[in-house]
């Protein structure tokens, strides 16, 4: 049945979706990468696809800035449309020295200023919102066959996009590699649901030094995360 944000039918997402925010990346990916693609999706204009990748069935659903609005449609994909299978392929700010513009960031757990998990616990609880790791790790295996450079690590999951009050230094002092919107409600809620989650992610700015990309090259020229994540997804 169609909800509130989804116009599609039952069986019209395949089990294994990807997940970029940007509405116009899913369409680009629909249209680059996939066979046989119809739109399933139109509601709000957070366009969905359906098509094929080397015969294998594949969705990719645009899912806006945020852990609220990416929650509303990951949880939807979960509880109503079956998906079983969730790899988010966006764009983060790189904040470790040894991170670079472009370089793809494999998200094995992430760190956040938001209330989502904590509000999902008791006091005294600090959970951490964990990768499925047979993703991860065919990710990175599939990264080294493809000649993919990858980093791993924590990446943090910022509440605001404007925050000035946010230590960036400190972050890169303890390890954090980048930071962007989404994963720890993400992994999170792939806790919560039982499916599969991992945050495939591209450099596109440089939040310690110069460096960034265009809005352009960001929707559509992030082709390493998304061959390496459809590899990963069929592996």
């Amino acid at each position: 049945m169609a909800t509130p944000h989804n116009e599609a039918a039952p069986g019209d997402y395949a089990p294994i979706t990807l997940l970029p925010g940007d509405p116009l990346r899913a369409q680009y990916i629909a249209e680059h990468f996939l066979d046989d693609v119809r739109q399933v999706n139109g509601v709000r204009n957070c366009l969905g696809f359906t098509g094929s990748y080397q015969g294998h069935p594949i969705s990719v659903q645009g899912t806006g800035m945020g852990i609220p609005s990416m929650s509303i449609y990951v949880t939807e994909l979960a509880t109503v449309y079956g998906v079983t299978t969730m790899l988010r392929v966006g764009s983060c700010g790189g904040v470790d020295p040894r991170v670079n513009l472009r370089d793809i960031l494999l998200a094995q757990g992430s760190s956040t200023d938001s209330n989502v998990v904590a509000n999902t616990f008791q006091p005294g609880i600090h959970y951490a919102p964990l990768a499925d790791f047979e993703l991860l790790n065919t990710a990175y295996t599939k990264a080294q066959e493809l000649g993919l450079h990858v980093r791993v690590g924590d990446i943090f999951a910022a509440d605001r996009f404007y925050n000035d009050e946010i230590d960036m230094r400190k972050l890169a002092d303890y390890g954090v590699l980048g930071t962007e919107m989404e994963s720890a409600g993400f992994y999170l809620l792939g806790a919560k649901y039982h499916f599969r989650a991992l945050s495939i992610l591209t450099v596109s700015d440089l939040l310690l030094r110069e460096g960034s990309t265009t809005s352009k090259e960001r929707e559509t020229g992030f082709n390493d995360m998304i061959h390496l994540a459809l590899e990963t997804a069929i592996a």
